[in-house]
């Protein structure tokens, strides 16, 4: 098929009319370099061009059906029929999210639950299906290692409420739902949902919901009879959170780009009357549907890693040690989401879905003095990072796994195979704005045969889930690859003695 320049560049209209209408900035804050690319060793199947990117020569030949890989190798996998938007896990356990209204029918309704104590062999072992899980958990499944729960949030499609599910898992192959009552359909919980997480201590569940931007503390200190102990409205756009490791801060995600720092120490005390006061809010341009923050500290000194959903945002590196004043120290992209390249990813991720080279949830490998930082990238699948200099990171590893083309009626637990029924990366489409506003984008760059294409396909995976730590092992949840336990190289990477995976809440 012949592509003119005036097609590509009526598929860009598609693209940045959402962020246009929303008055998005016309020039975006300082653009970044790339983070260092990963060298890779023996073993590896390295991308072929940008870093992050599968060019769409790759995609239709079907080459890239093949995954790419740096310095990580697969062990084993459990695919299942999909991995929902986002995973969790526990001990020797992985909990795989469940996605409305596939949750509902087929063998493997609700929440599947996977041992992996045999990482060659991952298996299920249970169907979690309280309403909460069956109505579909987004991205609001979150286990807790202090408190050894489980929780989840009923979320239908981008909106949930009332529907609230705890469970045990002291025996991690074996929930056990502690409130069969409250936060049922018969005793909702006074809650909005779309994500969620603990404080450490595993207390407090914090229940967040994109509109109308109710934030609720939920105290689980009898986990068996859950109920709200503060609520409040913080702004129409509140998405995902992260809690400082003594539970006095909150630092919640702004879907217009950006993070608010919230004081909600009476709260972690219990006081009789308990507040949240904002203490001060960042934002930015380079990106947005900022999703989570992750609490961290260097020496004495407190840092966010937070994430950007949309817009080619990557990640931004916080100083929060003024919680009145945090300041961006620096900005980790790869080199697709430059503004500058933003013609060429327009090329190869059109056809592919809603979705393009955008980050989503990330996991630092211990909260204090962390020394590596692994992120599910969405079409770059996952990245691992070098961040113990959080002023001068590097990439050390990444791996996209091998597609499998399955109909939708197998995954049925794919946001990919189910959410993206247009093809044009809409979520892309600020940067793309920024890129044609400064002169980067060039139309030319951006002809492909897959421009004008308004059908996902499944060229590449979605990686949307964290990637936890396991020693040298990371377990991840993709769209249509289900949970896939992965091996970074020798001499790529040493845990250490007290890794402990942290996703900030």
């Amino acid at each position: 098929m012949l592509v003119t320049r005036h097609q590509a560049c009526a598929s860009m209209i598609a693209a940045t009319v959402v962020a246009a209408l929303v008055g998005w900035p016309a020039h975006a804050d300082p653009a970044p370099a790339a983070v260092a690319v990963a060298q890779c060793g023996p073993g590896s199947h390295p991308e072929p061009g940008l870093q992050g990117d599968v060019p769409a020569a790759e995609r239709d030949s079907g080459r890239s059906a093949g995954g790419y890989s740096c310095n990580i190798s697969a062990v084993g996998a459990y695919a299942g029929r999909g991995g929902g938007i986002t995973s969790t896990s526990h001990d020797t356990c992985a909990y795989m999210g469940s996605l409305f209204p596939g949750s509902l029918f087929g063998p493997e309704t609700g929440v599947q639950v996977i041992d992996a104590s045999d990482p060659r062999n991952p298996r299920p072992t249970q169907r979690l299906t309280a309403p909460a899980m069956l109505a579909g958990t987004w991205e609001s499944l979150k286990a807790n290692r202090t408190s050894k729960l489980l929780v989840g949030t009923g979320v239908p499609a981008l909106f949930g409420a009332g529907l609230l599910a705890v469970y045990d898992v002291s025996d991690c192959a074996a929930p056990r739902l502690l409130n069969p009552d409250t936060g049922s359909t018969s005793m909702p919980l006074p809650v909005t949902a779309h994500e969620g997480g603990f404080s450490p201590d595993g207390r407090t569940y914090w229940a967040s919901g994109l509109g109308p931007g109710f934030l609720s503390a939920v105290d689980l200190t009898d986990p068996a009879h859950p109920h709200v102990l503060w609520q409040g409205v913080t702004g129409l756009s509140t998405h995902g959170i992260g809690v400082s490791a003594d539970g006095n801060r909150l630092y919640l995600a702004s879907n217009t780009g950006g993070i608010s720092v919230w004081d909600v120490s009476s709260i972690q005390r219990r006081e009789h009357h308990p507040s949240a006061v904002r203490l001060s809010e960042l934002t930015w341009s380079d990106g947005w549907a900022t999703q989570h923050a992750i609490p961290v500290t260097y020496g004495d000194k407190p840092f966010a890693f937070t994430v950007d959903e949309g817009g080619s945002g990557g990640v931004k590196v916080i100083d929060v040690s003024d919680p009145r004043n945090p300041r961006i120290v620096n900005r980790l992209k790869l080199q697709i989401n430059l503004r500058q390249n933003q013609d060429s990813s327009v090329a190869s991720s059109s056809g592919g879905g809603v979705f393009a080279y955008e980050s989503h949830y990330c996991a630092a490998d211990r909260p204090t003095n962390p020394t590596a930082l692994a992120c599910g990238w969405f079409s770059s699948g996952v990245r691992v990072f070098d961040v113990r200099d959080p002023l001068q990171v590097r990439e050390i590893a990444y791996y996209n796994p091998p597609t499998h083309p399955r109909h939708g009626d197998v995954l049925t637990n794919s946001p990919h195979a189910l959410l993206a029924a247009l093809g044009v990366p809409l979520l892309s489409a600020p940067a793309i704005l920024h890129s044609i506003a400064d002169g980067s984008f060039d139309p030319d760059q951006a002809i492909s045969p897959r421009i004008g294409s308004t059908t996902a396909d499944q060229s590449t995976d979605w990686c949307a889930s964290p990637p936890e730590w396991r020693g040298r092992e990371l377990w991840v949840t993709c769209s249509d690859s289900g949970f896939q336990v992965l091996r970074l190289a020798d001499g790529v990477y040493s845990p250490p003695a007290d890794q402990q995976s942290t996703v900030g809440s």
